[in-house]
């Protein structure tokens, strides 16, 4: 494979507003367009022998700058006066426990843990024309670029359709961390954290504050038991009984009522103690809580010992904020490590003193990199989003990442039958920072999830007459040489 054709130019450039509308249109369509059908038996994929039963999805949402974290550049410190093209990254390397794997300042939690994991440097993203958060992230999360005709299940949801339920109470797909209301974007956001063409039964739970997910298994405040199971009973005939709608399909109707039973069992069952933080201990959850994130690391843990198939735990994306860099890039991520080094250090720990690594898989990811001078690719006709342009540094806020950059990201993975202390693929050391060595798409990286999840990459369901794959057409194949 050559540089040329790492990432691709050809998709149409669409604005936010013709996003939103295209979007409007394939909910639509999914719900006219009936039950997903899988093929007949005679026609099924063979599907690979699991090494993990759980997946732990950490989203560095907004666009972590690899550079400053997990592939370590030439450092140039702050000195007014700079050119900005003397600046790749702005915090030094350091040592971690493997010894031919750096990574950057700031991360020396995880550092310590390195040696458990699998560090690929070379993930690489399609130039969608327009640089998004919210397209990219669609693309991330669903393996498929949006707008589709019909509305592309989360990751997660493909892993609660074909795998199931670890235990019969526990939901499947639980989305840490996230608010999907109340700032720029949130429609975006919506559109993909569902079950998509699968139904409500295999989208997500969705827990925006973790200290208060133990809220979301109990009765509202007051409310007898016996009184809420009957209201959950009216609910469930309201909808049984509910003249046919002309946008919800039978199935989809179905799959609310699933959904509805679902809910009701879990709150009647031992395991919803796992949503309540107040039962950690006070050292362990100090340890992780360095805010919302921190303690979401926590929540996943309790969850996945409790049978969650799929967990995602998210630093939140909320445009111009967090991984959002586009100005203060060097404030603001140093801030950001200290949010995420800890909790996740910790909770590699955990999960392995508790025998729960080797069937885990957690990965590290986000939607793109990012670069002090590069909008993309070499030579995108994206629009240039940076606050802080400038040719020399004059303030600390031009001190810092602050372009998207979809050439080269990092990825890491712990557990769930990788490699321990592996690294594989490389960037350039040089601007610009493109992948050299092994390119890893996001096919490609989804196919090696879904491998480690017994999960074939050509799994199909058919919708609207036409198959639709786990990873885009079926092409995705699995990186074999990061499995242990």
């Amino acid at each position: 494979m050559t540089q040329e054709n790492w990432y691709d130019e050809a998709y149409p450039e669409l604005t936010r507003r013709r996003f939103l509308s295209a979007l409007g249109a394939t909910t639509a369509a999914t719900f006219l367009g009936g039950a997903p059908r899988a093929l007949a038996d005679g026609k099924r994929i063979k599907q690979p022998t699991a090494t993990a039963d759980s997946c732990i999805l950490i989203w560095m949402a907004g666009g972590m700058a690899a550079p400053e974290t997990f592939d370590p550049k030439r450092y140039k410190p702050y000195e007014v006066g700079t050119p900005v093209e003397q600046i790749i990254s702005t915090f030094p390397a350091i040592d971690t426990a493997v010894d031919n794997i750096k990574i950057c300042q700031g991360l020396e939690n995880i550092a310590g843990v390195m040696d458990r994991a699998t560090l690929i440097r070379s993930h690489f993203q399609p130039d969608l024309g327009s640089i998004l958060h919210s397209r990219h992230q669609y693309h991330w999360h669903t393996g498929y670029v949006p707008p589709q005709t019909v509305a592309a299940p989360h990751i997660g949801a493909w892993m609660a359709k074909v795998l199931g339920g670890r235990n019969d109470v526990m939901p499947p797909f639980i989305n840490i961390g996230q608010q999907l209301e109340g700032h720029g974007e949130s429609e975006e956001l919506k559109a993909f954290t569902t079950g998509g063409f699968f139904g409500s039964e295999y989208g997500p739970m969705n827990l925006p504050f973790p200290d208060l997910a133990s809220q979301a298994v109990k009765p509202p405040g007051g409310m007898l038991p016996d009184r809420f199971a009957k209201r959950y009973k009216a609910l469930e005939n309201l909808l049984k009984n509910s003249p046919k709608s002309e946008q919800l399909s039978d199935y989809h109707q179905e799959s609310m009522l699933r959904s509805i039973d679902n809910a009701h069992r879990l709150l009647g069952s031992k395991e919803r103690v796992a949503f309540d933080l107040s039962l950690e201990k006070k050292e362990v959850f100090d340890e992780y809580n360095t805010g919302r994130f921190g303690q979401g690391c926590l929540l996943a843990r309790r969850l996945v010992e409790n049978g969650a198939r799929f967990v995602e735990v998210t630093t939140e994306y909320i445009p111009f904020v967090h991984w959002d860099t586009h100005e203060n890039g060097h404030s603001t991520v140093e801030r950001m490590k200290k949010e995420i080094d800890r909790p996740i250090a910790r909770l590699i720990k955990d999960l392995e003193e508790r025998g729960l690594l080797d069937r885990t898989l957690v990965v590290i990811a986000t939607e793109f990199s990012r670069d002090m001078m590069i909008e993309g690719v070499p030579g995108s006709t994206a629009k240039d989003q940076s606050r802080a342009a400038t040719d020399v540094i004059k303030e600390m806020k031009h001190y810092g990442l602050h372009r998207h950059f979809t050439g080269g990201s990092s990825v890491v993975m712990f557990g769930g039958g990788m490699k321990k202390g592996f690294l594989y693929g490389k960037t350039a050391d040089e601007r610009p920072c493109l992948v050299n060595e092994n390119p890893v798409s996001i096919e490609d990286l989804h196919a090696t999830i879904f491998t480690a999840m017994g999960i074939s990459p050509k799994t199909e369901y058919s919708i609207e007459g036409r198959p639709f794959y786990a990873t885009k057409d079926g092409v995705g194949k699995a990186v074999r040489d990061v499995f242990a």
